[in-house]
């Protein structure tokens, strides 16, 4: 490999290592929110809170459902 080819390749090495540093800062931001959000301290617990959410989010839609249906039942009558 000439010269050419070595200032190339190591452009490239110190552009990786500019992406990798910036993606390392931006999941640490992105885990420090997470914490203060959502006081969740790992993404595993971040996935068990979604999964509770979402369930709860599954059980209101369904009462509103149930009770616009009794509503229109008892308006409507």
């Amino acid at each position: 490999m000439d010269e050419a080819g070595l200032l190339k390749l190591k452009r490239q090495i110190d552009e990786a290592k500019q992406q990798t540093s910036e993606l390392r800062g931006h999941q640490s931001a992105l885990m420090q929110q997470l914490k203060t959000d959502w006081k969740c301290n790992t993404v595993e617990e971040a996935n068990k809170l979604m999964s509770k959410m979402n369930k709860e989010k599954t059980t209101f839609n369904t009462k509103i459902e149930e009770g616009m249906e009794e509503l229109e039942e008892r308006y409507n009558a």
